[in-house]
């Protein structure tokens, strides 16, 4: 089983996002490949301060006008516990690589940090992706892109967000399936 988790700052925008247009993407595939992996596909915030909360509404919106219902999902925080059990820990920016350092033992978040870094300093991430232990990674470097996930938190941009999240999520899909 192909375990995601995707990990954002409070877990009601972008993470959110991402796990139900990847949930999106995978059913689309078993429609039409109903030997397709099975896929486990979640989100989780590495703040606490909008646990319980559910996804913000301009975000469901956007999930909504594209025919995508993610009603029932509240933010929780990422723990140990999820590091240990996903295969794939996919942060939307820089910053919740930082925040890392405060759910994960250090010696783990130091090794995933260089293990990220010396994936990030190849041309190609993908490639480097595929050599390397480390579970963590940024969604937009399986696009090949070398930023962050859009934050419509402070942009108020929800179709930024949103293209950004469909690339990046459609280029991972694509390099599990190549791998798997």
């Amino acid at each position: 089983m192909i375990k995601i988790l995707f990990v954002c700052h409070g877990n009601i925008c972008r993470s959110p996002m991402a796990e139900f247009v990847m949930k999106k993407l995978v059913r689309d595939l078993r429609d039409s490949n109903p030997q397709a992996s099975d896929f486990e596909i979640a989100s989780a915030a590495t703040s606490t301060e909008e646990i319980g909360n559910p996804v913000y509404p301009p975000a469901r919106r956007m999930l909504a006008r594209h025919g995508i219902d993610c009603s029932g999902k509240t933010a929780r925080q990422m723990t140990v516990a999820d590091y240990n059990h996903y295969n794939y820990i996919v942060l939307m920016d820089q910053n919740n690589l930082r925040n890392l350092r405060w759910i994960l033992p250090r010696d783990i978040y130091e090794q995933e940090l260089a293990q990220y870094r010396d994936a990030r300093e190849s041309a190609h991430i993908q490639d480097a992706r595929d050599s390397q232990a480390g579970k963590v990674s940024l969604l937009m470097d399986w696009a090949g892109k070398n930023r962050d996930v859009a934050d419509p938190w402070y942009t108020g941009d929800f179709e930024a967000t949103w293209q950004d999240v469909n690339e990046g999520c459609t280029a991972l899909l694509q390099h599990i399936l190549k791998n798997s």
